[in-house]
This record gives C-alpha cells, structure tokens and sequence, in this order.
C-alpha cells in the first residue's frame, strides 16, 4: 500500500508542483528536499524503534505519509507543497521500520526470502502505481493524491489490526546499530581495494537513477507532444508502468539466468553500458517512439545494476560486516536522492535538457572504468 502511494505520486509531483508555480529547479528541490528529511530522520525513527518496538513508530511513520499527502491534496500555494513534503519525509521510515520488523520475527534463514517480498512489492508498485496516476490526473491532478492517501490510510488500518506487536531490541543490541550517517565507521570501505570500487560504482548508480527517474517529468513534458499537446502526468505515467512492466519481467527470474550465464560482475558492467547508451540517446531523441525503446534500453541497464552489484558488495565484505555494508550502500543513496534531484531540475531549468541526460549518461560511463 505505501508503494502505491509512493509510485502515484512520482510521476505526478513535478507537474502539480509547476501548477503552484514552480520552477523545474524549485521541483528538483522539492524532491531533494523530502530526501533530506528521510536521510535526517530515518535513523532516530530507528533508533527510537528499537527501545519503543516496531509497530508504534510504524504506525507514527504511516500516519505522518497520510497527513502529508492529505496536505498535498489541499494545496493552494507552492509552500504548503513543500510542507506536505516535509512532513511526510521526517516521518518516513516506513520501508526501513518494515524490514527492522521482518528481522524480528523471521528465522535468519528466511529473511532473504522475506526482503524478498518487498521488492516484489516495489515491482508491482512501479507496475500499477503511475498507471493508477495517470489514468486519474487526466480528471483532476487532486484524485491520484486521494487516491494515495487513501491507500495510506488503508496500510494504517492493517498496521492497526493486523499487525501484533513485538518486543523492544535488547540494549546490547541498540549499541550495536550503526546508523546511516556513521560514516566513521564507513571510511574504511572507500580505503579497501577490494570493496572501494564497487561502493564508487554504486554512488554513480544511484546518482544517474536518480538523475532519470525525478528529471524525466520535466524534460518529457519539454520534449515530447502525444496527440497535440506536450507530455503531462498521464502519459508520464503510463511511460513510467510501461518501463515498471519490464522492470517486473527483469527482476521476475531473468536476471536470476543472465547471472548464472555471465557472472555479476560481466553483468554490472554490462548494465553500466546498456545505461550510458540508453542516457545519451534519450538526450537526442525526439520521438515518442524513439523514446519508448531508449527510456526502455537505459531502465534495462539501469535495473540489473543494483542487485548485481549489491550482491557483489555483499560477497566482497565479511559475513559478520554485512549490515554494515548495506548500510552505506543506503546512506549513497539518500545522498543521491538528495544532490541528483536538485541537478536535474537546474538543468532543465536552464533548457539544458539534453545535457541533462548526457551528463547521467557520462556519469554512468565513468563507473565502466572503476575496478
């Protein structure tokens, strides 16, 4: 339910946003600054979690999402956009406080399993969710919001009801937790030749993503015209659920083959290519059909870079350090949902929308040379 809400709301965000009045660069803050938030409090939500247990902040998390969104709904002026954002970013641990759950109460050897189950989520939510958004902003920009809010009032009730309690995490436990901005206890993997690389290469993953899904609104709606008038939220959503779709057919056992058939590595490199390709011809293109195979070819790359390499990061670290690495590996990219927005909506602001994609491109080719 709070990925629906999420996927509804992407492709939405930066046309209501220029409704108010925003500039693309205002938009790119906009986004840069609910990353921020999430990045400042996701690890007290954490950490008050496990003295308080899972559910209550939980519950505080979810309901923080429908009080954003319902602001978001009923907003007049560019402000208040940003508040709902606010709110809904300081509140936003929803993802992290679900999986610190799942870590409570599964057996470790069923917790991959279990982590599964949210990536499955986050599939199908990228499938229907711009789907559901651009079906209704065709009406009115107001119905995908309620229709996110209301699914996020929906995840409150099953969190209510359905969801039992569990224990607060012992203090041995609490002191052992490495936060997300402990970056301290980070450094050392930027120094080691064996992991350095691969956390290099997963920065500018996470920056060019970034960089494609939060300025691609903006550049479409510059660049393309669909039956006499310029892109808007419902064909950037059903290009969004097109590109969903095929992330679903990847990510639904075909990467499982082509890394049994290539290795990891082959494939992170090989994504890092498809990527730099894609990016550089989305900037020259000016065709929707065109598009539709480009945007197609840079999601493809784009999308077997992060399991791939994630899980060549976790091979690379030592079994009792695993934590640790994935932590830093969500620390770059709350950083890269923080710096990347804000770049893309000053270049397009600017009319440099093919530098735009040019520059994710370039960004996705340097990452081809760290070994």
């Amino acid at each position: 339910m709070d990925v629906l809400g999420l996927t509804i709301i992407l492709p939405l965000l930066p046309f209501y946003a220029e409704k108010m009045g925003a500039s693309p660069t205002q938009v790119g803050l906009l986004v840069s600054t609910y990353a921020l938030c999430q990045l400042i409090a996701g690890p007290i939500l954490g950490r008050m979690s496990d003295h308080m247990g899972r559910r209550p902040l939980l519950l505080v998390s979810q309901v923080g999402t429908l009080i954003g969104f319902i602001i978001l709904a009923y907003a007049h002026v560019l402000w208040l956009v940003f508040l709902s954002r606010v709110i809904d970013g300081l509140t936003a641990g929803n993802l992290s406080l679900a999986q610190a759950y799942i870590s409570d109460v599964t057996r470790p050897e069923e917790r991959a399993k279990s982590f599964a189950l949210i990536g499955i989520a986050f599939g199908m939510g990228f499938l229907i969710g711009p789907g559901i958004s651009g079906f209704l902003a065709q009406f009115s920009y107001q119905y995908p919001i309620f229709a996110a809010a209301g699914l996020s009032a929906t995840s409150i009730l099953a969190t209510y009801f359905l969801l039992p309690s569990t224990a607060p995490a012992s203090n041995a436990a609490v002191s052992r937790r490495i936060t997300l901005l402990d970056w301290r206890s980070y450094a050392r993997y930027f120094r080691e030749p064996a992991t350095a690389p691969l956390f290099w290469q997963f920065f500018a993953f996470a920056i060019a993503f970034s960089m494609f899904m939060t300025g691609f609104p903006l550049f479409a709606e510059r660049r393309f015209v669909w039956q006499g008038h310029p892109f808007g939220p419902k064909e950037v959503g059903y290009v969004y659920a097109y590109l969903g779709l095929l992330g679903v057919l990847l990510q639904g056992g075909l990467i499982g083959k082509l890394v049994k058939a290539f290795g990891e590595i082959t494939l992170v490199r090989a994504g890092f290519f498809l990527a730099m390709i894609g990016l550089a011809a989305l900037g020259l293109t000016y065709r929707v059909a065109t598009l539709l195979v480009v945007a197609a070819v840079a999601s493809a790359g784009l999308g077997v870079i992060r399991p791939a390499l994630t899980s060549v990061i976790t091979h690379r670290a030592d079994r009792t350090e695993q934590g640790v690495v994935l932590g830093l590996a969500q620390s770059l990219n709350s950083i890269s949902q923080i710096v990347a927005p804000a770049i893309a909506g000053f270049l397009i602001d600017h009319s440099l929308l093919t530098a735009w994609a040019l520059l994710a491109a370039v960004i996705s080719g340097v990452a081809l040379f760290f070994r």
